[in-house]
């Protein structure tokens, strides 16, 4: 165990729990009894309503293209804002990958209501662009050509940018242009704490949120091949994308590479990582750990990123030499999250106050929907993460964490494969049998949303989920090979096609719905505000940039999200 988890009070305490239960149950009901124990407490008449309090969002990322599908090249709508200062419509890494950040919500439903209230909002200011219904980008201009995100002139905007500057350094601009689903989850504080006071535990309440946190992150380790499974969206993807890299894809037509299996390309080993990556192995027995193994990364520097330097010909071309410029270089499937304060790096923020809720990344835009997600996968992911919240999670071995990862690119590259075999414990068992006993399991927390809320909106999607199990044919990625089909062979190719179809389509739709005025006023008064912050910015601020870099990687600034 690591050095700074000597004192894991929670996990003795977790496995006095598994132990007790392994102790006083026999048969399949043993595995359960933590985490019904936990639920039962929750469910209870005095607190049920906490499990309502709890809160989730989402950062769905798109680009933006011409009406052909081709990269747009126009700088990022001023009607839409500010890309720096908007809290709710920015860009990503490319100045054509925006970015649509719902406000945290207490019900998925309101949370997919605002992403559509935002997608049409911005259909208005678009024109005749369209936004791009995969994760994975059409078919892209000459890399020189593809546009890194601009912030404007600011410190903090130049920041911003110098970063995407060494992303495009680090990884390729074409890398910068793949979209996905962001997911942020939390449980209301007060469940921690009541969850803390039933099993004894002598952690402060900080640090026994902070432990629960860390425990969803393994299971999540452990279980999130069923989400790949379930909501993979990319088996497929233009062959112009890897410009001469070594795949191992087919050729499904002229412009079309995939896997005849496959469910996400996207988070398999030619999405966004490169070999400097896999040197950051972080520790998930606690957080101190994983804090640990972050601070090193962006302070150990990386021989291929020393070689280029961090300016060229007087000009920043990255943030640093260091394995990682930022913490948010590491592309991890999850996060453990915490909002920053003034001067934070987010390191030191969870560092002093611990994790408030976790970030999904894992998750692929559904081409078949307007938003790139719908509210029956949101509440799956709800019901998928208090499970693996409650659930027993014991600390990862060397063996597990591989046979994890093992699992994982399995599934993206194989999923759909009849009879796919999966490891559990060193032992083989089919894709089939442990989803049906993971959705049993997870039963139990969408019967306890419903519960809560009334209705049967996680029965409803539990259904959906099991027949995707039973029937590959309903997963999103089998979909879409069965819609490449007719279209093989197109102009530019059936990927290609496909996904402008689905774009003009979706364009249509969210045109055509009708938006509330006040609505509509809410985002153009945001659009104004942060043009006006952003103006701000760049009139008052003072020293140079280079102090300003040093100041950053001190930890000294303002809050900063890069």
């Amino acid at each position: 165990m690591p050095k700074h988890c000597a004192s894991p009070e929670g996990w003795k305490l977790e496995n006095q729990n598994r132990q007790h239960e392994q102790t006083a149950h026999t048969g399949k009901h043993a595995a359960h009894a933590l985490l019904d124990r936990r639920l039962a407490l929750i469910m209870q008449p005095a607190h049920r309503a906490l499990l309502g309090e709890g809160l989730s969002g989402i950062e769905r990322e798109t680009l933006r293209v011409e009406g052909n599908g081709a990269l747009a090249l126009t700088p990022h709508p001023r009607a839409l804002g500010s890309a720096l200062t908007n809290e709710e419509i920015t860009t990503d890494y490319s100045e054509a990958l925006l970015e649509f950040i719902t406000p945290p919500q207490h019900d998925a439903a309101e949370v997919i209501a605002r992403l559509d209230e935002i997608h049409q909002f911005a259909y208005r200011k678009l024109g005749t662009e369209l936004l791009w219904s995969d994760s994975m980008p059409p078919a892209l201009p000459p890399e020189e050509v593809i546009p890194i995100a601009d912030y404007g002139t600011s410190h903090i905007g130049m920041l911003k940018h110098v970063y995407r500057r060494g992303l495009a350094l680090r990884y390729g601009k074409p890398m910068q242009c793949i979209a996905g689903i962001h997911y942020n989850f939390s449980l209301a504080e007060p469940v921690w704490e009541l969850l803390r006071e039933s099993e004894g535990a002598k952690e402060s309440a900080r640090d026994y949120q902070s432990a629960r946190y860390v425990a969803l992150i393994r299971n999540f380790r452990r279980y999130s091949w069923l989400l790949m499974y379930l909501f993979g969206a990319s088996p497929v993807l233009h062959a112009e994308f890897l410009r001469g890299r070594e795949h191992g894809l087919d050729s499904f037509d002229e412009g079309t590479l995939g896997l005849p299996y496959a469910t996400s390309l996207r988070m398999s080993d030619l999405g966004y990582q490169n070999s400097a990556q896999s040197e950051v192995s972080p520790c998930y027995d606690c957080l101190p750990s994983y804090i640990d193994a972050l601070t090193q990364a962006v302070s150990q520097p990386h021989p291929a990123y020393e070689a280029l330097g961090t300016k060229r010909d007087g000009e920043w071309i990255q943030l640093s030499t260091n394995l990682l410029q930022i913490e948010n270089e590491f592309y991890a499937t999850i996060r453990p999250k915490r909002v920053t304060y003034s001067g934070e790096r987010p390191v030191q923020a969870l560092a002093r106050r611990g994790v408030q809720y976790v970030e999904v990344r894992c998750i692929d835009i559904d081409p078949f929907q307007p938003t790139g997600i719908d509210v029956d996968t949101a509440r799956f992911i709800d019901a998928f993460l208090l499970f693996c919240a409650l659930e027993e999670s014991p600390s990862c071995s060397s063996a597990e964490n591989l046979e994890n990862r093992d699992n994982f690119a399995h599934v993206v590259k194989e999923g759909r494969k009849p009879g796919l075999v999966l490891h559990r414990g060193g032992e083989a068992i089919t894709l089939f049998d442990w989803a049906e006993t993971l959705l049993d399991r997870i039963d139990r927390t969408a019967a306890a949303f419903d519960a809560q809320r009334g209705g049967a909106h996680y029965a409803h999607t539990m259904s959906l989920q099991r027949a995707k199990v039973h029937d590959v044919s309903l997963t999103p990625s089998a979909r879409v090979m069965a819609s490449l089909e007719p279209l093989r062979g197109a102009k530019g190719g059936a990927f290609q096609a496909f996904a402008l179809e689905q774009s003009k389509r979706h364009a249509q739709t969210l045109r055509d719905r009708p938006l509330d005025a006040g609505v509509v006023e809410h985002f153009e008064t945001l659009a104004r505000k942060s043009l006006d912050t952003q103006a701000e910015l760049e009139r008052t601020q003072v020293g140079d940039f280079d102090a300003f870099v040093a100041a950053y990687r001190a930890g000294t600034l303002g809050t900063v999200s890069v």
